[in-house]
């Protein structure tokens, strides 16, 4: 008991620097730290060059025309700050809902200093001190997810800030597609100026004869040794300027010249590749291929297991059915936590599958979407790089992780690239998402100014990349970038490094919330029993728990949402909401019914007491059907939920509430 009591008091000392606090307990710090670097930034302007003339008169205040200006933006400013006060409190430890919290000190503070200098990442030019930080960021998120970035060895990684999961996700359809289309513009452009490289150790045997699904189905890694030993061998056989013109031939003939129809003219037999995605992917794949001109139409879905991951099964049915009608596979994505869930599909069946799948000469590109489970990699990763053993891993916790979870997790370090919000489990500051690449040679595709050949010594040297990447701009697909966010996350990073036992400590203790509401929603079951049912209808794999409540004797789905609904408005913010009228603050999703198995869906209606027949994809004008589930989301990212003292623990509090609630629904 002691024991406990100790351990209890080292974490709420380990913890209690790391955030301004609910109550803002560290105003002190806060406020010393921000006045101190902003008197410092003062003092970097007035010594640039301090025998310069200042600007501003000294007398300048005294003028009504400056009084006049300040009036009106105090009087805006307070207006603005009156009614942020009804903005939602991400970081009160009553706050359950969407993906956010409160926010670590170091990142906050590094942030908001950083916005002072005002750096844009689009060279390094405008940024000489931040961008360099910014692709630290990347190596630094890239060693979390086990990634080589030991710049003289092969493959090594790279990655990036962005604005956000979305733009990350964009960004690695636009890379795989840049490189998985290259072998068939350079096969063509070669031909046609009857160039022969010679024998090659990359890439097919008869490279400038080999039919366009070969070419499509080469690796990431095939592809970049290719490129680089076609270029060096044009050098070696061509002076240089028949060197640059072939290729510059090449270039003209890769689809970001020549757009998708055009191109896929040229390669008629190869057809438009698809992506496959889990049932419980993010919109933003929707979004994407559309950007990329390769449609939505050609966005394969996978269904999704009882747990409401990727299942494998399914996944080796729609490969072998996309092999024998010939489609192309650009890329398959596994969700490292889904939005609606936080469920870990697993990557490791999905490595498992390409090996399988690349002995019958289909390959494909494997993403990532970690933009809310990726810093749960940090529980994973020793100071030294090397990975926590599962059983190490499961004496910290009563369930987590999960044998299908541990693996998925020890996979990622076989994907080509991997998407991560900061801004989430990361505690910065919104907004600040991250790409994240295995192999940076995939930045030789992608260039807004070609760089037409390299000796093969010169295009896998450091230099040559870092040099490439004070061009940030040229590389990513955003332009003019902030850098204040990125300085922000690396400083972050820096105080906390993403191993187990910094980052993954404050980790940890969100899996140790979740696991302490699962185990208590049987309370909850029990306190209204002969009231309403209380389901949870998928285990959580990572920190997002959802409940489905049905009144007792309720047959009728849409009866169910309808309530669910009326719960969910006592826990919604507005501004229209005075949010201290709020006791706990939560979030809801759907569960639709085309996305979930026979089998699942039958389950979820009997553990509810509902009508199987309510549950339906095209729901009749009775009222009763419905095509969804509605599900109250409960996101247990705040290190402080459970509370250190009795009476202040916020899940028991939120589960007595949740049950006055409902009896409060059903009474009126």
């Amino acid at each position: 008991m002691n024991d406990n009591r100790h351990d209890e008091d080292q974490l709420i000392d380990w913890l209690s620097p790391l955030f301004l606090g609910s109550y803002a307990e560290n105003n002190e710090l806060f406020e010393q730290t921000l006045v101190e670097l902003l008197r410092d930034h003062v003092y970097w302007r007035r010594n640039i060059h301090p025998e310069d003339r200042p600007q501003i008169p000294v007398l300048a205040d005294t003028g009504p025309e400056y009084r006049r200006f300040v009036g009106r933006m105090k009087t805006e400013l307070h207006g603005l700050t009156a009614r942020l006060k009804n903005s939602a409190p991400f970081f009160n430890p009553r706050y359950i809902g969407h993906m956010a919290s409160d926010l670590l000190l170091p990142g906050l503070i590094a942030q908001l200093v950083t916005t002072l200098y005002n750096p844009n990442h689009v060279t390094d030019e405008a940024s000489p001190v931040t961008l360099p930080l910014e692709l630290d960021l990347g190596r630094q998120l890239a060693a979390m997810f086990g990634f080589n970035t030991d710049p003289q060895r092969e493959p090594c990684a790279w990655g990036h800030a962005t604005s956000g999961g979305t733009i990350a996700n964009d960004e690695a359809l636009w890379y795989f597609r840049a490189v998985r289309y290259w072998p068939l513009a350079a096969a063509r452009a070669l031909r046609e100026a009857a160039f022969d490289p010679g024998a090659l150790e990359h890439g097919p045997e008869n490279f400038l004869n080999a039919q366009a699904h070969q070419l499509f189905n080469l690796s990431t890694d095939t592809v970049i040794r290719l490129r680089r030993e076609l270029l060096a061998s044009m050098d070696r056989q061509l002076d240089r300027r028949q060197a640059r013109d072939l290729a510059r031939r090449i270039e003209y003939e890769r689809v970001e010249q020549l757009g998708m129809a055009e191109f896929h003219l040229r390669h008629r037999a190869l057809g438009t590749p698809v992506v496959v995605v889990p049932d419980t992917a993010h919109y933003s794949w929707e979004k994407a291929l559309k950007l990329l001109g390769l449609g939505a139409s050609n966005l394969e879905t996978v269904a999704v297991s009882e747990r409401m991951r990727l299942d494998a099964d399914a996944l080796e049915r729609k490969l072998a059915e996309l092999h024998e009608r010939g489609r192309p596979v650009l890329a398959v994505i596994g969700v490292l936590g889904t939005t609606e869930f936080g469920s870990i599909d697993p990557i490791h069946e999905i490595v498992s599958a390409r090996q399988r799948w690349r002995r019958a000469g289909l390959d494909f590109g494997i993403h990532i979407d970690a933009a809310w489970g990726g810093y749960l990699a940090s529980m994973f990763r020793r100071s030294d790089g090397t990975l926590v053993d599962h059983e190490a891993m499961r004496r910290q916790f009563h369930f987590f992780p999960s044998p299908p979870v541990y693996k998925a997790f020890a996979a990622l370090r076989h994907a080509d690239s991997i998407t991560v919000d900061p801004h989430k489990l990361g505690y910065v500051p919104f907004g600040c998402g991250a790409y994240v690449a295995r192999n940076r040679g995939m930045t030789d595709f992608i260039s807004q100014k070609a760089a037409y050949v390299f000796d093969e010594a010169e295009s896998v040297a450091d230099s040559e990349y870092e040099r490439r990447f004070r061009n940030l701009g040229q590389y990513i697909l955003e332009g003019s970038k902030p850098g204040a966010a990125a300085a922000g996350a690396w400083l972050s990073h820096r105080v906390l490094p993403l191993d187990a036992d910094h980052m993954g400590r404050l980790c940890a203790e969100t899996i140790r919330n979740c696991e302490y509401f699962f185990e208590h929603v049987d309370q909850l079951r029990d306190e209204l029993a002969g009231i309403a049912r209380v389901v949870l209808p998928f285990e959580p794999d990572t920190n997002l728990v959802c409940l489905a409540i049905n009144p007792a004797g309720n047959r009728s789905l849409a009866r169910m949402n309808e309530f669910g609904r009326r719960l969910y408005a006592h826990l919604d913010v507005g501004e229209e909401v005075d949010i201290r009228s709020r006791e706990f603050f939560g979030s809801r999703t759907l569960v639709h019914r085309d996305k979930l198995g026979q089998e699942a869906a039958e389950r979820l209606m009997a553990e509810l007491d509902l009508d199987p027949a309510t549950f339906v994809e095209e729901p009749d004008d009775s009222g009763e059907q419905a095509d969804s589930i509605f599900l109250l989301r409960h996101t247990l990212m705040n290190p402080w939920l459970s509370g250190r003292e009795e009476g202040l623990n916020y899940l028991d509090r939120y589960c007595r509430y949740l049950a006055a609630l409902v009896r409060r629904e059903l009474s009126d």
